[in-house]
């Protein structure tokens, strides 16, 4: 059952006991980032905030949270993590993502796997992790959501099935398909990648749940079968095992059957992976009822309220500092906090969480109180001596009314939004406190109505007038701090790309503005780094890292091809310098050997921080066109002023490869340039050659380093 929690899910707990067989049922929902839709619950920043903390640690402590909390109303089934592959900015689920890079994605996608799923499914405290979605759904057309994805089965196993592969390997339960087609063939319709792939090649032992009416979808709107009754015959043979939402579903698996285009065998396999999943949740011995006295000492306390704020802090990017940050408390006696985002709390936690309208019982949002805008953080850490203003400058979206009442069947049309004008007198009034003020901090960025399933842009331009509003104060002359609470990147107007200081923060969740604040004042040293590119145009697209090499130029006419700020960018109060990358155990390496490696970083600054090395591969003559590079492995330090550390890497050979011409992943002998530093870009990295032996290429699985 979806959607259903405490009263109403004991309720149902219930009524599952009184029937014949007494089968317990499961119960999921849409837990993105915290208990999304539970009054009060700890929300975390979104999967892209997350990852640019680059700790996996971390990360898995905000899952263990939210199955802590979830668990207690009785919930059992999450549907996260995404690991989903960014690769249109203009797709409006970007954020839902771990960003642009497969490793990464598989690193991240196990830790909140490992921290939902706990000690093992029968812990009460664990919840059954969902894989989505399967795959190669975010290879959209013009970014728009659901269209054919035209992925061959070269480049599915090159970049979107690593880690979904980790994830299987790594004991993830339950997956969900895509809502996309790949060479004619829905998703859910296909089964080599739903039985052939996934059960038969990777071990997978859990459950495949369908998106919302996928099944229903491929009748209605794919339009591939002429009938539902066709529909349930064809998902229940391609492998999948819950239908979600497609009310017609039972009956036309009824007809299916009773026409003979499904067997009961095949229902009884489907029922038999369904009871193995309730058996391994312990649901027989203990169906897991709500505990509503639990619920206020647990949900949204102290102790999970420390994790998100640890994460907050972390997954902040300092994309741009001329000195100005960190602020002086004590020298400043006006700053100005301007931006239809520095007091709205909905744009703060983002999709899926309170408000963001995919459930009904919430409609207006977490309670106000839970969470700290940037407004807010900015007034509680200013110095009582400093007067705080504030404009709100644009209104990103309007409600308009639609052209007619009511649909045909007499049900009521909703106003709906769309892009706001500038508003001139909002403009003014923020110009007035920028100019009145010593520095003005510009929270901008987009809103719910912007993105998330079936949002996709058209642009990645900053709406509702907030262009007009940033040129407007970067002509005052006043230092501005821009910071962007953003679903995904978004494209700076010219005016503000000098600006004193730009900070990212995506969608941050609920301590998003007191982490802000905490920044500009210097409580903390940021230490994210993106794990997506940030354009200077819409037209740079692709602008993900790991290009295919072979393309004509290095720039277009018009315009650079390098993006605004590279994956794995992200600035620092204080400096680092690598030098001394050196291979430990020789230069010729065979496909089972290990390579070793180190590089010393130093803190070249006056204040302690944390630095992110970087280890990419490029290589250098393959069979089949291949990426320019590829990470392989990263590792964090924390250095004081000062202080250097020769940070040591081990990759195994095994992770030198790359899917060839055959669809095979291999290791191809020949030349391998190791890349090192705090970067994607070419000038952050130190490099350094080795070589691979062999006659031929050798096949491997996925490897992960050390």
């Amino acid at each position: 059952m979806l959607h259903l929690q405490n009263a109403r899910l004991n309720e149902a707990i219930g009524l599952a006991a009184q029937t014949r067989l007494g089968i317990p049922l499961l119960f999921g929902d849409d837990c993105i980032h915290g208990h999304s839709f539970h009054s009060g619950a700890t929300i975390f920043p979104t999967q892209l905030a997350m990852a640019s903390s680059w700790d996996p640690d971390l990360i898995e402590q905000t899952a263990r949270v939210t199955a802590r909390e979830v668990r207690l109303t009785g919930l059992k089934w999450t549907f996260s993590p995404v690991l989903c592959l960014t690769r249109d900015l203009r797709w409006g689920r970007v954020g839902e993502t771990f960003g642009e890079d497969p490793f990464l994605i598989g690193e991240f996608g196990c830790a909140m796997i490992r921290g939902y799923q706990g000690k093992g499914l029968k812990d009460s405290e664990a919840i059954l992790a969902c894989a989505k979605h399967y795959a190669g759904y975010s290879e959209t057309q013009g970014g728009r959501d659901a269209s054919e994805a035209d992925l061959s089965r070269r480049k599915l196993l090159s970049f979107f099935l690593p880690p979904f592969e980790r994830a299987a390997r790594e004991g993830c339960l339950s997956f969900m398909t895509g809502y996309q087609s790949m060479d004619g063939v829905p998703s859910t319709a296909n089964r080599w990648l739903l039985h052939e792939l996934l059960r038969e090649q990777w071990g997978f032992e859990g459950i495949l749940v369908t998106d919302w009416d996928n099944v229903g979808r491929m009748h209605w709107e794919q339009k591939i079968v002429p009938s539902i009754k066709d529909a349930a015959a064809l998902a229940i043979k391609s492998g999948n095992d819950l239908m979600m939402s497609t009310p017609s579903f039972y009956e036309g698996a009824r007809d299916a059957v009773a026409a003979g285009l499904v067997t009961e065998a095949e229902i009884d396999a489907v029922v038999a992976r369904v009871l193995a999943i309730k058996f391994k949740l312990g649901l027989f011995e203990d169906p897991g009822r709500a505990d509503l006295d639990r619920q206020p000492l647990v949900i949204g306390c102290a102790e999970h309220a420390r994790v998100n704020e640890e994460i907050t802090r972390r997954s902040l990017v300092l994309l741009q500092n001329d000195g100005l940050l960190p602020l002086e408390a004590g020298s400043l006696t006006k700053i100005a906090v301007i931006g239809p985002n520095a007091d709205d709390a909905q744009a703060q936690l983002g999709d899926w969480a309170g408000g963001s309208g995919q459930a009904g019982w919430i409609l207006d949002g977490h309670p106000r109180e839970c969470t700290t805008t940037v407004l807010d953080g900015i007034r509680a850490l200013a110095a009582e001596s400093c007067e705080v203003t504030y404009a709100k400058g644009a209104h990103l979206t309007v409600l308009e009314k639609q052209q007619s009442a009511t649909y045909d069947d007499g049900q009521p049309k909703r106003p709906v939004p769309v892009i706001a004008k500038p508003d001139r007198q909002l403009i003014d009034e923020a110009v007035e406190r920028a100019a009145g003020a010593d520095v003005a901090v510009v929270v901008v960025g987009d809103s719910i109505p912007l993105f998330g399933e079936v949002r996709s842009t058209a642009t990645l331009e900053m709406q509702g007038g907030q262009v007009e509003l940033l040129d407007a104060l970067a002509a005052t002359g006043k230092p501005l701090v821009i910071v962007l609470i953003n679903s995904k990147p978004l494209v700076l107007p010219k005016s503000v790309h000098g600006a004193a200081a730009i900070i990212e923060a995506f969608s941050p969740g609920m301590k998003g503005g007191q982490a802000v604040a905490e920044a500009l004042f210097g409580r903390f040293n940021p230490s994210g780094k993106l794990t997506i590119s940030i354009p200077y145009h819409v037209g740079q697209q692709p602008v993900y890292y790991s290009q295919i090499r072979g393309q004509h130029g290095d720039r277009y006419a018009d315009l650079t091809q390098e993006p605004h700020f590279p994956f794995g960018f992200g600035l620092s109060y204080t400096s680092f310098a690598c030098r001394d990358l050196k291979l430990l155990n020789g230069e010729s390496f065979a496909t089972g050997d290990t390579v070793e490696f180190e590089v010393t970083v130093e803190n070249t600054g006056a204040r302690a921080g944390r630095e992110t090395l970087q280890a990419y591969l490029s290589d250098l003559v393959t069979s089949a066109t291949w990426v320019n590079r590829e990470l392989k492995a990263y590792r964090q330090v924390q250095l004081e002023p000062g202080e250097e550390q020769t940070v040591r890497f081990s990759l195994p050979v095994s992770a030198c490869s790359l899917v060839n011409a055959a669809a095979e992943r291999v290791v191809e002998p020949g030349e391998f340039e190791l890349q090192v530093g705090s970067s994607s870009r070419a000038r952050d990295l130190l490099t350094v050659r080795f070589h691979v032996e062999g006659s031929d290429a050798s096949d491997v699985g996925i490897s992960r380093p050390s």
